[in-house]
């Protein structure tokens, strides 16, 4: 199925081939480039310790840590989103190559989304033709095409523009934070943005918004281009709304970490929990570190809860 391993997971084979007893090898925890994702999965690291665990932390890109999950390069990705995806987890947890750990609480949700103060500017929102109708209004001179700013991620946002000839043009922005940046700069002189957003988030805790809502969902839209507004094009449609929020886990690391493990599928936050955890970084300018160590400390009724009975150190 993979032709290359990346340098991930080549580093991971020599690391393995070192250390030969169970207790020797770190858990490797795969952290993305979204503040949520990466305390979630410090917070999860903090678990593993107390139960007498090594653990060390990997950055990868979404599109590369399913390598380093099915070679062992990685052994837990803690927030798997089903907007993004879906199609590649779905794949590999059927194959028998990676392992479904659970789904959180939280209901997700990514797509198109505004302040509040843009409805003011653009009557009709949050119904797309109305976006469609003022997207002069998000060009950067105010004529011509709008401009809706991305994260790094893989969505189908040029797709969805040409099948329902939205007039806009895609910034894909480098990280996460920048989204942030941008809608900081807007929302100080009231400037009209739309920019992709998720919920849960610790946006949604400090800033009045909306998401765009667009044709509902179907597969339908993505693999049929007769179904929906357009009938040449795939994608003339949202995003899927009340989505899961999973987390993934090697294939091996039942076996060889039983109680991390069995701590992980416990583990289940919701919309609230993820929320205040992103803000302690991103609005109070905590680090990773102490953002970690005060959600541990204000939620120590939520997180004893998650260990296993037998587990504790």
């Amino acid at each position: 199925m993979y032709t290359k391993i990346n340098s991930i997971v080549l580093i991971a084979l020599l690391l393995t081939c070192i250390n030969t007893r169970a207790n020797d090898q770190p858990i490797r925890i795969i952290t993305n480039n979204w503040t949520s994702q990466v305390v979630l999965s410090k917070v999860t690291g903090e678990l593993f310790k107390s139960l007498g665990y090594q653990v060390e932390y990997i950055s990868s890109a979404t599109s590369d840590q399913w390598g380093a999950l099915v070679y062992g390069a990685g052994h837990v990705q803690v927030e798997v989103w089903e907007g993004t995806m879906s199609d590649v987890f779905n794949r590999l947890v059927a194959e028998g190559s990676i392992v479904d750990a659970g789904t959180h609480d939280a209901k997700t949700r990514e797509d198109w989304w505004y302040p509040a103060y843009v409805e003011d500017i653009c009557p009709g929102l949050p119904d797309w033709r109305a976006l469609k109708a003022c997207s002069k209004l998000f060009s950067t001179s105010g004529e011509g095409r709008g401009i809706y700013f991305a994260g790094p991620w893989e969505k189908p946002d040029e797709a969805r523009i040409r099948a329902l000839d939205m007039g806009f043009n895609v910034k894909i922005l480098a990280n996460g934070d920048d989204l942030w940046v941008e809608l900081k700069k807007a929302n100080a002189i009231k400037k009209p943005i739309v920019l992709f957003n998720w919920t849960p988030n610790w946006v949604e805790s400090r800033f009045e918004g909306a998401f765009v809502e667009f044709p509902v969902h179907a597969r339908e839209c993505e693999t049929d281009p007769e179904w929906g507004e357009n009938p040449n094009y795939l994608y003339d449609c949202g995003n899927p709304k009340g989505g899961w929020l999973k987390k993934a886990a090697w294939k091996g690391m039942e076996k060889t970490w039983n109680c991390a493990y069995r701590t992980l599928k416990n583990i289940s936050f919701n919309n609230q929990q993820i929320a205040s955890a992103s803000a302690l970084v991103d609005v109070d300018k905590l680090s990773y570190e102490q953002a970690v160590r005060t959600w541990l400390d204000q939620n120590k009724d939520v997180w004893v809860n998650w260990i296993p009975e037998g587990c504790n150190k």
